[in-house]
């Protein structure tokens, strides 16, 4: 029987635990914890730009890519001031945007699950302050492509920021599925975000990072708190940087996993979008929360968004086949044919 936390997958977490050496090293590190970090963290940064190969005013870290994206809106819009990405999307854009102060434009994803590149640029007005765009979309996990990203790009005002939210980036396997960082060059308005929580099964740790223009990110570290990423933290990216082929086997069973998952829903009549991240949309309409309550009723949380689908996390296998065991006695035919992401 798989455990408590195998079993949360509504939350897009990473189903392993942390790596031995991980967990060695922060062993090591709790006896200090009665100190503080660096006041900035410097070394962090440093590490980051070192693994990415840029220089380091081009980095700045935080308290998850969320963390970041916060940074970045308070940076860059304020009272009256509009804010565009498509929707669905990642529940925290809207709560981040009226934190900063600003008003959210939410554009209608596709009817197969992708962000509406055309219709974003057609939401654009002159109070237009940034775009988000999530690459690989959270709750979908459809792409933009790396044409139709340069394409879009090249078309939006440079006086636009765009948070290129790549949360998921790790898990991709499209071909055409584009890295951000090959981006900033061309455009500098541009801010990649990642984060060590889903790959990296951080998530507890926060940590986040950004990459952009020197100018960007140094008023994005300018917003930092002091103290404000623990050593804990630090320690343990650290020692993820150095496990990279233990982190990458396991990447990889995470997304066999995925395609395996898909498969067994697909068999029982459930359809999902082809996804690059570490969950699965199924587009199960007014079925949702039918789906949603035998699957908890089995111990598994998922994400419901009634009457239009289900985000699933990719778990442990085990997890798995109780998700495939509990979806399979739920009657799948309303839920078949056209998606409903759009409606």
């Amino acid at each position: 029987m798989p455990s408590e936390l195998e079993l949360r997958l509504h939350l897009n977490e990473n189903p392993y635990p942390p790596l031995p050496e991980v967990r060695k090293a922060l062993a090591a590190e709790l006896d200090a914890v009665n100190r503080y970090p660096e006041f900035t963290p410097d070394t962090l940064i440093g590490m980051v730009a070192d693994w990415l190969g840029v220089t380091r005013d081009r980095v700045a870290v935080g308290n998850g890519s969320v963390g970041l994206a916060l940074h970045v809106l308070d940076l860059c819009t304020g009272p009256g001031d509009e804010v565009v990405y498509g929707w669905r999307s990642f529940d925290a854009y809207p709560l981040i945007t009226e934190m900063a102060g600003a008003e959210s434009v939410e554009v209608p994803l596709t009817a197969a699950g992708h962000q509406d590149l055309p219709g974003i640029l057609a939401a654009v007005t002159p109070r237009t302050r940034v775009v988000v765009l999530c690459n690989p979309h959270n709750p979908t996990g459809t792409v933009i492509g790396r044409d139709a990203l340069e394409e879009f790009l090249g078309a939006l005002p440079e006086r636009i920021t765009v948070i290129l939210d790549e949360a998921y980036h790790e898990f991709g396997r499209d071909p055409g599925l584009p890295d951000g960082l090959r981006h900033l060059a061309a455009h500098p308005n541009l801010v990649v975000l990642r984060t060590f929580s889903k790959a990296y099964g951080l998530a507890a740790l926060r940590v986040g990072y950004c990459v952009a223009a020197p100018v960007v990110a140094g008023r994005v570290r300018g917003r930092s708190l002091p103290y404000g990423i623990s050593h804990l933290a630090q320690v343990a990216v650290a020692e993820s940087l150095r496990a990279q082929k233990q982190l990458t086997a396991r990447v990889d069973a995470i997304v066999a996993e995925r395609d395996r998952l898909r498969d067994g829903l697909a068999r029982l009549g459930w359809h999902t979008f082809p996804s690059q991240a570490n969950f699965l949309w199924i587009d199960a309409g007014s079925r949702s929360e039918v789906l949603a309550a035998e699957l908890a009723r089995a111990g598994a949380l998922v994400r419901c968004y009634p009457d239009e689908g289900l985000r699933l996390t990719v778990g442990s296998r085990e997890a798995d086949d109780l998700v495939l065991r509990a979806a399979g006695s739920v009657p799948s035919a309303t839920a078949k044919g056209a998606p409903t992401m759009a409606g």
